[in-house]
């Protein structure tokens, strides 16, 4: 994932419903009360790790039972240390009072939450990061100590493998055209960061890589969950059965047994602000609605519609309606390659004005780019006085229109129904069309040929794109 080009954008959750997530999550709550359990009688190791004489204590005050509990109250112990609800007051002594941290959980803003969480999302991070205790007591010498050779283990790749795996997860999860919200399969999610984007048929060696990814991550994930990370559905257990054993019977056609995981809203926002630490572009909605107009029409012109949408009327609510016809009108202006779906990001604000915007729509009646567009909006709000286009102002619409199609969408299934309607309802339009003074004429003929399936049809436009090229100088 290049950090050059902007992500799509995200639709935010109020800070205040994300500390109350926050807040629910498994390990920080744990945290939460281990840190208010820890008391003068506490004592911690040498880097701040709870004794394991004391780890019972704290697991029954967790409520945690079975093998895993000592490890569990590990886990929330650290979190607490590393978040400061927990503060070590003599290292060498092993001593701990409450740290400023709880003070931010039980009376801090919601963004001060958020930050607390943020913390102990790092922890857990690290953590993943980190070789599995098996492998690291089968790892130890005669002397006792990890040989990290052996292990075949770099931690900077692991660490690196997991943030790919995330940033892939959140542009699915951000993006339109992508998963949204709903699960995506483990197998997917494994095979973007392993199988080479120009791979038509993945190899038997790439399908063991991405196989071994995804059992890995089947790990990861499930250290992920209790942070409010990710909800989580884990591989099924009959797939990991030894060769030794009777496999149990499997549904081959459900997927979900492979492994299901989906970004909470938690988690979107603790991905997000990594993004952003780390560099990358990662717009929300909003970022846009103290901005001017050019920022606006702009910003949004990469955003897919729902998100498009949510970002202008958060520009509108801030704006009087004939200030913000006037100022989206000026901005929407220019000849350069980005002007066609500016134009069509301001049809766009413009449709959610009333009857208040009219006079800044009538001043621009004579403008040759916002002519057309005014006309339009004059005539859908119910104005009945609105000078009728001239021919060429049409043609320019049009080539206008189209243009920015291309620029949003590319050769989508909406865009050649419109270019068919077009051939089909003006028979002469290509004769018209490449004398239209509009710098994308001869690049939306040439779109109009390759996308129309008439050939008879398709030569037309072609041709066409060839006169408006020699006739502007290209």
């Amino acid at each position: 994932m290049s950090d050059s080009s902007p992500l799509p954008p995200v639709l935010p959750t109020s800070e205040a419903e994300l500390a109350r997530d926050a807040l629910s999550t498994p390990l920080l709550s744990r945290a939460a009360r281990l840190a208010r359990w820890a008391g003068p009688d506490t004592r911690v190791e040498t880097g701040g790790g709870l004794v394991d004489d004391q780890l019972p204590a704290a697991a029954e005050v967790l409520g945690l039972a079975g093998d895993d509990a000592a490890a569990l109250a590990s886990e929330a112990w650290r979190v607490a240390v590393d978040t400061g609800l927990v503060e070590i007051l003599d290292e060498e002594a092993g001593t701990v009072t409450t740290g400023a941290g709880t003070a931010l959980l039980t009376g801090g803003s919601p963004h001060d939450v958020l930050g607390v969480w943020l913390t102990a999302l790092e922890t857990v991070l690290d953590d993943a990061s980190v070789p599995d205790l098996d492998d690291l007591v089968g790892a130890l010498d005669d002397s006792g100590r990890v040989d990290f050779s052996s292990l075949d283990w770099d931690p900077q790749a692991e660490s690196d493998f997991l943030d790919g795996v995330l940033g892939n997860l959140y542009l699915m999860t951000v993006s339109e055209d992508g998963a949204g919200r709903t699960p995506v399969p483990l197998p997917a999610l494994a095979a973007s960061v392993i199988v080479p984007g120009d791979m038509a048929e993945p190899t038997n060696d790439v399908l063991e890589q991405v196989s071994d990814a995804m059992m890995k991550l089947d790990d990861r994930f499930r250290m992920l969950e209790p942070v409010g990370l990710v909800e989580y559905q884990p591989v099924d257990e009959a797939l990991m059965a030894d060769a030794d054993e009777e496999p149990a019977a499997v549904d081959d056609t459900d997927v979900s047994r492979y492994g299901m995981v989906r970004l909470t809203a938690l988690g979107l926002y603790g991905l997000r602000a990594r993004l952003l630490e780390a560099g990358f572009d990662a717009p929300a909605v909003g970022d846009l609605a103290d901005k001017g107009a050019d920022a606006l029409l702009d910003g949004t012109a990469g955003y897919g519609p729902a998100a498009a949408q949510a970002e202008i009327e958060q520009w509108l609510a801030r704006h009087r309606p004939l200030v913000a016809a006037r100022e989206l009108l000026s901005a929407a202006r220019g000849g350069d390659t980005g002007a066609p779906l500016r134009r069509l990001r301001c049809q766009q604000a413009l449709s959610l004005l009333g009857p208040d915007a009219e006079p800044a729509l009538r001043e621009v009646l004579d403008d040759a780019e916002l002519g057309g567009l005014a006309r339009v909006w004059l005539t859908e709000h119910g104005f009945t006085d609105v000078p009728p286009p001239s021919e060429a102002m049409v043609f320019w619409l049009t080539v206008d229109t189209l243009a920015a199609q291309l620029a949003a969408e590319g050769n989508s299934e909406e865009l050649r129904a419109l270019v068919e309607g077009l051939a089909r309802q003006h028979s002469g339009f290509f004769a018209a069309a490449w004398r239209v003074d509009h710098p994308a004429t001869a690049d939306v003929l040439e779109a109009m040929g390759r996308i129309h399936p008439d050939r008879k049809i398709a030569k037309e436009a072609r041709k066409a794109a060839f006169k408006a090229r020699s006739q502007q100088g290209g």
